[in-house]
């Protein structure tokens, strides 16, 4: 099949079956911010056992880093789903998502996530100068009082450019759960392809939402870094 005959199928498909690719699109945004918000909650506690000085808890933040970020999203994915398969799931429709399938592949997204996250936060919290949580802790602050009012607010402008990019990838990262049944854009992308017995056009369509959504978030992070380097 020639491209051009690939672009002409795919600009007579899309408008007939937008809906699907509408729903899927906006069932990957919400899944990607829900994972991206938890991910960051537990990433920054991960970071912070990771800097802890005690062995127990840095020892058990750098094996979860190491295995999380050492092993495939879809393994750590199905894993998730069937360990923790006696657990009750809410069954409820929630943005049109059916929450019993959709909450294990949050979990584990979310999960995976948190290994990155915490490695741009123990890295935003060192890029800190240590100069200043000895001058807090000379003039009386515990080291948690120094992290949470002096050092904590300064990394943080340098971990929100990353902690956008961490979105951007993770829209792409989703692509995973259809494999769980979850309605997002890639098993919208399948239901279309199923009914068109046409697949091609379809990955192009796909790819092509993909390339938007990722453009857009991208172009958004890199006007917010400039932002924040110009209030330097």
């Amino acid at each position: 099949m020639s491209f051009f005959k690939v672009i002409a199928d795919a600009l007579e498909i899309f408008p007939k079956y937008l809906d699907y690719f509408v729903n899927g699109t906006k069932a990957t945004i919400l899944l990607s911010l829900f994972v991206v918000l938890i991910g960051s909650v537990l990433g920054s506690f991960i970071a912070l056992l990771r800097l802890s000085k005690f062995p127990l808890f840095s020892g058990f933040a750098k094996a979860y880093i190491s295995v999380l970020r050492g092993t495939p999203l879809l393994v750590q994915l199905y894993i998730v789903y069937f360990q923790f398969s006696f657990l009750d799931y809410p069954d409820i429709i929630l943005f049109g998502m059916d929450m019993e399938r959709t909450t294990p592949c949050i979990i584990a997204l979310s999960l995976n996530s948190a290994a990155y996250v915490a490695e741009i936060v123990r890295a935003g919290i060192q890029a800190v100068d240590k100069g200043q949580g000895e001058a807090a802790r000379s003039i009386g602050m515990t080291q948690g009082m120094a992290m949470r009012t002096i050092i904590l607010p300064q990394a943080i402008k340098n971990i929100l450019p990353a902690i956008g990019n961490e979105f951007v990838t993770m829209i792409k990262e989703t692509a995973v759960v259809q494999y769980l049944g979850v309605a997002d854009l890639m098993y919208n992308n399948g239901i279309v392809t199923t009914a068109t017995y046409n697949p091609l056009p379809c990955y192009y369509i796909s790819a092509a939402i993909y390339f938007i959504l990722n453009y857009v978030m991208s172009s958004g992070v890199n006007i917010f870094e400039r932002r924040l380097r110009s209030s330097d």
